[in-house]
């Protein structure tokens, strides 16, 4: 009888993806930093993404750290030519493009009385018109590899509502709309299109609004497992979603969310 081979096979392996927010700068900090950590663990390399490009090289610290492989690409995901920039910049230095996460985004809380304009137009930008152009200029390269994985960050709010944040369930269900159709129309490719649905994450920054007792217990009650997210709850997600395990999984979401929907 043959013996069980333990020795895991990293998921990633050979494969190369681009994170947006990979330095996890604004609302988000930490988690486009611990998807692009966990990608490297895995075998994957990484082009870090960041309008910041010192947060982004914060990351590619850590992750030299370990013996993996990324880089840096100071990009604003609001601009075309960055994004198109961006790609051509994984795809020269790495030869191919395999997975594109669109991890960032805003908050830009507010109803619709209370919201100002100019909020309004940056959390659009941010959170809807980046994820557009990034896939737009990573699509011909993932197409021309054979296929890919796109994973784009989403929220518990992109299935349900939550007070004073009018503008940011908006965008976050325009998201799962986009992620359905792209999902449809780019299986003739074998490109997959998923999201990933986080409650609230434990990060260095959300960590303050915790301190908020009142807060806490609110947000809380609405977690059937009673507890938040850790980062590594996120990045295991985006990994499973990136690798050929998920491979029939597309069009759907992943919902890290300890249950909140389920109410």
């Amino acid at each position: 009888m043959a013996k069980i081979n333990h020795e895991r096979r990293p998921r990633l392996e050979g494969k190369v993806a681009i994170v947006t927010g990979a330095g996890s700068s604004g609302p988000g900090v930490g988690t486009g930093k611990a998807i692009s950590i966990q990608f490297a663990r895995e075998g994957c390399k990484v082009l870090l993404v960041d309008h910041n490009k010192s947060a982004a090289e914060e990351t590619l610290s850590a992750i030299n750290s370990e013996g993996g492989e990324a880089s840096v690409f100071e990009t604003d995901v609001t601009i075309s030519n960055d994004c198109q920039n961006a790609v051509l910049a994984a795809s020269n230095r790495y030869g191919k493009l395999d997975i594109l996460v669109n991890n960032v985004g805003i908050l830009g809380p507010g109803n619709v009385v209370t919201v100002e304009e100019e909020t309004y137009d940056k959390v659009m930008d941010v959170n809807l018109k980046g994820m557009v152009l990034m896939s737009k200029y990573s699509l011909p390269v993932m197409v021309e590899g054979g296929g890919g994985s796109i994973i784009n960050m989403s929220s518990q709010m992109g299935h349900v509502g939550g007070p004073i944040r009018s503008v940011y369930n908006m965008t976050k269900s325009g998201l799962e709309g986009l992620t359905k159709g792209m999902a449809i129309d780019l299986a003739r490719d074998n490109i997959r299109v998923n999201t990933v649905c986080p409650t609230f994450v434990v990060t260095p920054m959300t960590k303050k609004f915790l301190k908020n007792k009142k807060f806490k217990n609110n947000m809380l009650r609405n977690i059937p497992l009673g507890r938040f997210a850790d980062l590594s709850d996120v990045a295991t997600a985006v990994v499973f979603l990136a690798s050929d395990s998920s491979s029939m999984i597309t069009g759907t979401s992943i919902l890290v969310d300890g249950g909140w929907t389920a109410i």
